[in-house]
């Protein structure tokens, strides 16, 4: 872990403590990994049918959402991804490491800016609204009006880690206004120029576009995260860091951890509908790039209908350290073919938190890991 070179946060008494030990410490998505903050399910509730949130869906789906939106999710989806998470939470804790949970939270309550009023979504996915960058959590300006406030749900988390070390910043809380929103966007087709749903009127980005490998950041550009919102984090992170931007073939681009997923120093996980290897950036000219199998089928109904995912979340892993890793035990594609990569896959179960925004790698956000900060392309 690092000793942060500071005198501390001040005590009751107003003097500063001695300097503390961080209990953040994460530079990379695959070393040893000691401590881990999951989602929740409790209160998740259908997001609004705000462009934003819709224009990642068919047509069809964005008319149903709009019907749906602030209902409670039906019980039936919400029981079966609970026992999911729960024996996902019990299979890290078995494997050493430290979990900690947000607050339950009542999504359907209304909140309210001087713009605009939304009730809220859930707090399933930590990988968005926070990015952990060495020793300090970074609160996202994300871009959906439904998860304006939730990283409420993680502020008593937050606040320990801050009085134990930890640095905690926020980026500048996003206007949402109409002016971020091209009224005119519609998903670009095949073949045509790439088009996002947001313009440049202010930062914005969700840490899940975001993958780190020590100095180095990878990340895709999408109708969560804006060109502003990329150099934001780069000014911000200073010249001791590198963002680079990964290209993606996808027409309704947001988050990277279906596209682009780092397993380990010299190893890259690409999906082969969005990637074009011979078009990323020649850093990573000396790794491997491994290729995703193509996922199993799912057969199950409601769960395709009612997933906010693509079928690429078979890529949606997790390491615990270089060689072990948490893979969905329904893609046996995928995990024969970490097998024969060289990685320990462990079979989880997590199919069905699919509905609620993602898998292992989303439903999480690794705040510590056993390493320091270093490059790995010099």
């Amino acid at each position: 872990m690092t000793v942060l070179r500071n005198p501390g946060v001040p005590t009751e008494t107003g003097q500063p403590t001695e300097q503390l030990l961080s209990p953040v410490n994460s530079h990379t998505e695959w070393d040893p990994l000691e401590e881990i903050i999951v989602g929740r399910l409790e209160g998740a509730t259908i997001p609004s049918d705000h462009p934003v949130v819709t224009c990642n869906v068919p047509p069809w789906a964005g008319r149903l959402q709009g019907l749906a939106a602030g209902l409670r999710y039906p019980r039936m989806l919400v029981e079966q991804a609970q026992e999911e998470i729960d024996r996902f939470v019990t299979l890290l804790e078995s494997l050493g490491v430290t979990v900690r949970r947000p607050d339950a939270v009542d999504h359907r309550r209304r909140f309210a800016t001087p713009d605009w009023s939304s009730r809220g979504f859930c707090n399933t996915c930590p990988r968005d609204s926070m990015l952990v960058i060495g020793d300090e959590i970074i609160e996202t300006p994300m871009a959906w009006p439904c998860r304006y406030f939730e990283t409420h749900s993680y502020r008593p988390i937050l606040k320990d880690y801050f009085r134990r070390g930890a640095r905690w910043t926020a980026a500048p809380r996003p206007q949402l206004t109409d002016e971020l929103f091209d009224p005119d966007f519609r998903v670009p087709k095949d073949g045509e120029p790439m088009r996002y749903i947001l313009t440049e009127f202010e930062p914005v980005f969700d840490a899940a576009d975001f993958v780190r490998a020590g100095r180095d950041l990878f990340v895709t550009r999408s109708n969560v995260t804006n060109r502003t919102g990329i150099e934001w984090l780069r000014r911000h992170l200073g010249t001791e860091y590198r963002i680079h931007e990964i290209e993606s073939r996808c027409r309704t681009p947001m988050h990277i951890d279906t596209t682009f997923v780092l397993l380990a120093p010299g190893k890259v996980l690409i999906n082969p509908e969005y990637i074009d290897p011979d078009r990323l950036p020649g850093i990573l000219d000396s790794w491997d790039v491994l290729v995703a199998p193509e996922p199993d089928p799912i057969d199950e109904r409601l769960l395709k209908v009612t997933s906010m995912c693509g079928k690429w979340l078979s890529m949606n892993v997790l390491m615990i350290d270089e060689r072990r890793v948490i893979a969905e035990r329904h893609h046996t594609g995928m995990l024969r073919a970490l097998e024969k990569w060289g990685f320990e896959p462990i079979p989880c179960d997590l199919l069905h938190y699919a509905p609620f925004g993602g898998s292992f790698h989303c439903a999480t956000l690794d705040v510590r890991r056993r390493g320091s900060l270093q490059s790995y392309f010099d």
